[in-house]
């Protein structure tokens, strides 16, 4: 066998014979000759059980015990007589840069989107509009973060958005995911003169002002779709009407509210889809997942199945959730802990999300979401006939999304049906019971 050591790690070769052996080793030496910083010891036996085999050193990354000479012995057939017993020194490495007190490196700066209410100590209070200073970002789902007074803490990641002149989110006027049919219709419902919207355009990279209007003709309303150009200059400039140039989209959107300039009315009153109420956490808090039972309130009964009751419930008799109790003898503790780890891990827009779990009494809970219209399938049954052809496919939508989601983090769900699927209030369609989700 021979070692390749790079940095901590060994590789361990065995060739089929001492000549194979050796070509490995001539070619190795003769790919590194160059190289400035090759280790000057190694371990020649192997590291088994605990231990180096060679030494008996017990820390892995403890320095090599025997001098590694195979250039010393290359070095030797070549140099004239006389000139033996040469050492061969590794180059020392580059000295380190020192450390700037006041480095140029650029803090990320966000904005809330939406208000935040700590629960627990080491959470930051968030409030819309503001903008905070991120610290650090070991957790997707709660980033440490500093507000103006100096006040560190976490928040959650999805209630924050950056703070850059390219990012649209932070404007309550654009909208992401919506195309045009959704768009004639937010405006239709709102009903107001000037209403308008910014969405992506069917052209990737693009967008579009959706802009709604009481005139439109004849006494009819009217709704006009206006293309965000750009220049083909640099800098980059947009523009809605070609003699009104601006750096920014923003800019644009901040001109047209007071000037028509060639629209069919001035960008007067923006309507969104977006929810005033926040969206879900990833738990209520920073690592938080194991519930206080005694900060739990049992409300009505919502429905059971084969492993308990699902009740509605509120945490801290302050956030709606909902409670499911598993009766016990109806699985294993162990497919509990498994349905629990995977719904920590999944957060998505689409999914119910998971609070939290009480898994020191009996019966064990699951907290999550409480979702307002219950399944999918109760739903649809009550509301046949009712629902327009795009509810219903934006409903598909809301699926597939949540599908896609748990697609992409190679999970797959196993049981996906109607009664696995649960409506919120708005009509929105979230992805549900994941105790047959298994990762793949």
């Amino acid at each position: 066998p021979l070692q390749v050591v790079y940095d901590a790690n060994t590789l361990y070769i065995f060739a089929p014979s001492a000549q194979s052996r050796d070509q490995w080793v001539r070619n190795l030496k003769e790919e590194i000759k160059n190289n400035s910083n090759i280790m000057v010891k190694y371990h020649p036996k192997f590291w088994t059980e605990g231990i180096y085999q060679c030494c008996r050193q017990t820390e892995k990354l403890a320095p090599g015990c025997e001098k590694y000479s195979l250039f010393e012995n290359r070095l030797a057939q070549i140099l004239p007589p006389g000139c033996t017993g040469v050492m061969i020194r590794r180059r020392p490495p580059p000295p380190v840069p020192p450390v700037e007190e006041n480095g140029n490196e650029e803090e990320e700066v966000v904005v809330a989107m939406y208000d935040f209410e700590p629960t627990e100590h080491h959470d930051l209070r968030l409030e819309k509009g503001e903008e905070y200073t991120v610290i650090e970002k070991n957790d997707i789902h709660w980033w440490k973060a500093r507000d103006k007074y100096g006040k560190q803490g976490y928040i959650p990641s999805n209630y924050v958005t950056g703070k850059k002149s390219n990012n649209l989110d932070q404007y309550e006027w654009y909208s992401r995911n919506l195309n045009r049919s959704k768009a004639e219709q937010l405006l239709r419902n709102e009903d107001k003169e000037g209403g308008f919207v910014v969405r992506d355009s069917s052209q990737p990279g693009l967008y579009t002002v959706s802009l709604y209007t009481k005139f439109g003709g004849e006494g009819s309303s009217g709704i006009r779709h206006y293309h965000i150009k750009e220049t083909v200059t640099s800098p980059k400039q947009y523009y809605l009407a070609e003699k009104h140039l601006f750096n920014s989209i923003p800019e644009i959107i901040e001109y047209h509210s007071h000037n028509a300039a060639g629209l069919v009315t001035r960008l007067r009153y923006p309507v969104t889809p977006k929810k005033t109420t926040a969206p879900t956490t990833a738990g209520f808090s920073y690592e938080k997942w194991e519930i206080n039972p005694s900060e739990l309130t049992f409300m009505r009964e919502l429905g059971s199945g084969l492993f308990g009751v699902v009740r509605l419930g509120k945490w801290r008799a302050q956030y709606k959730v909902a409670i499911k109790a598993i009766r016990e003898g109806a699985m294993y503790e162990e497919d509990f802990i498994e349905e629990a780890k995977v719904m920590m891990k999944l957060t998505h827009p689409k999914l119910v999300q998971l609070y939290g779990v009480c898994t020191q009494q009996r019966p064990i809970y699951i907290v999550t979401e409480f979702m307002e219209h219950g399944c999918l399938l109760n739903y649809l049954r009550q509301k046949r006939g009712v629902l327009s052809k795009d509810t219903l496919l934006t409903m598909c939508q809301d699926v597939c999304e949540g599908m896609e989601y748990l697609e992409r983090n190679s999970f797959i769900h196993r049981d996906l049906a109607a009664r696995n699927c649960l409506v919120s209030d708005s009509g929105v369609v979230k992805v549900s019971d994941f105790g047959m989700t298994r990762y793949v």
